[in-house]
């Protein structure tokens, strides 16, 4: 399994940038089009109401004086005078320059330039629509010929007002009204400014927002990104340590299975050479009783025959007894440390050291028996190779983790040769202790002296189904 483990920094910032870039664009086209369209919704409205807030100015002395219109093709002379009088104050003049009455077809029936009157031109757009009875507004095309005849260069706002009958209510001329574009322009430009300004702050609200619920997303992500890096770098290492725990139990397992056929050997060959050879001899002792001649002579052969199988009798209890270990399934590991050690300081007349924790848990049976075996194992080697010197036992429960050790201090006076019991030794030991899933250390100090030590992690099982209570 391979973990790629490079920087998480380059990758923050590619998203996020890869967001700034791609939103940002989509999100300036959005403000662009939607400023475009607010932009001109808001100006065409306000020309309209311009428009119609005019008309309805122009509409109420107007329409008046152009009835006539409803027969005749221009305005009267006394309408027209009239007419003048009302259009020529200064201050109506500087709003509302130029006004035009159109006929249907494009005559001009009445106009401030009185050489327009009577003259026909290709009738606007703005007339075609009011002729329909609507109002309209735009600025003035200068391209058209009324208005190049004048010379024109200011695009005045053109309104188109149609002009009704009073009893018939029926449009009879339409009258253009040219109003000063300046005042309306400045409006126009700060109605556009705050258009524009709101369409902008309203995006880069929309784009801070969105910005923020990706760059949390974008950390949260990356966030479960390192944790499940961290658990797979976890589960990998996991994997390589329970497949070394795995190959450590299977060598351990058939060690142990090599070392269990060679004990079984030595015991066949200690109880061949030892209690079979005895008996042998007993049975031949038995021939000698037959054939005894006087009861002196029998009597002397039944005493050596007794002593013989008394003989096989002690080594076959000897034997036995180093097979056979105590019932220790229903003991606390304290008790089971104090059984070895007192067996041990009984047999060899020296003394031991015990520092054990309070192990309350409940241990397999199997890590009692391989405790057990430790220590005696342990302890028989601190007596053999150091006279009992310095001997010394802890056990220590960490969480789940049982520690065992077993050290002495080197050679020192000891109290004669120990009596050694069958064992298993050091290699024994180690393959026991492996194939528990523990580990095995062996020490030895430069002033003297060694320390073995049994580390094995405790399951939740009291009993493994597959030891017996001997071993």
């Amino acid at each position: 399994m391979w973990i790629r483990r490079g920087s998480d920094a380059p990758s923050t910032v590619s998203l996020t940038r890869q967001f700034v870039v791609t939103g940002g664009a989509v999100m300036f086209v959005a403000m662009i089009a939607a400023g475009l369209f607010v932009s001109e919704h808001a100006t065409r409205t306000t020309i309209e109401n311009t428009a119609s807030a005019t008309a309805l100015l122009m509409d109420s002395f107007i329409s008046p004086l152009a009835q006539p219109l409803a027969a005749e093709a221009v305005l009267p002379d006394s309408r027209r005078g009239e007419l003048d009088r009302l259009l020529g104050g200064d201050l109506f003049r500087q709003r509302f320059p130029h006004l035009e009455i159109w006929k249907e077809g494009g005559v001009v029936a009445y106009s401030t330039t009185p050489e327009l009157i009577g003259r026909q031109f290709a009738p606007p757009d703005g007339l075609t629509t009011a002729l329909k009875g609507d109002i309209s507004a735009q600025y003035a095309n200068l391209d058209a010929r009324e208005h190049t005849v004048r010379g024109w260069n200011t695009k005045y706002l053109e309104i188109y007002v149609p002009i009704r009958e009073h009893h018939s209510g029926r449009v009879i001329a339409v009258a253009e009204i040219h109003e000063n574009p300046l005042g309306l322009d400045r409006e126009l430009r700060w109605l556009r400014l705050k258009s524009w300004v709101a369409v902008a702050c309203a995006t880069a609200l929309i784009m801070l927002g969105l910005f923020g619920i990706v760059y949390r997303g974008n950390r949260l992500i990356l966030s479960q990104q390192r944790q499940l890096r961290a658990r797979l770098i976890d589960i990998e290492q996991s994997s390589r340590h329970n497949q070394v725990l795995k190959e450590r139990a299977e060598r351990a397992s058939g060690r142990v299975a090599e070392l269990t056929e060679n004990y079984l050997r030595r015991i066949g060959a200690e109880l061949h050479d030892g209690p079979a050879q005895l008996i042998g001899l007993a049975a031949l002792a038995v021939e000698h009783v037959r054939r005894a001649r006087t009861p002196d002579s029998r009597e002397e052969e039944l005493q050596a025959l007794e002593s013989v199988l008394s003989d096989a009798l002690r080594e076959i209890r000897t034997t036995s007894k180093g097979l056979m270990l105590p019932d220790i399934e229903r003991l606390p590991l304290q008790e089971v440390v104090k059984r070895v050690v007192s067996h041990h300081e009984l047999r060899t007349g020296t003394g031991v050291a015990v520092d054990c924790d309070d192990v309350s848990r409940p241990l397999a049976h199997a890590l009692k028996i391989c405790a057990y075996r430790f220590l005696q194992e342990g302890l028989n080697n601190a007596f053999r190779h150091a006279g009992g010197h310095g001997q010394a036992v802890s056990c220590r429960l960490n969480g789940d983790a049982l520690t065992l050790a077993v050290e002495d201090e080197g050679r020192g006076p000891g109290n004669g040769p120990a009596a050694p019991e069958p064992g298993l030794g050091l290699v024994g030991l180690r393959d026991r202790v492996e194939s528990l899933g523990g580990v095995f250390r062996l020490t030895r100090r430069a002033g003297g002296g060694t320390r073995i030590e049994m580390s094995v992690t405790i399951t939740g099982d009291r009993h493994d189904p597959g030891e017996g209570h001997n071993d």
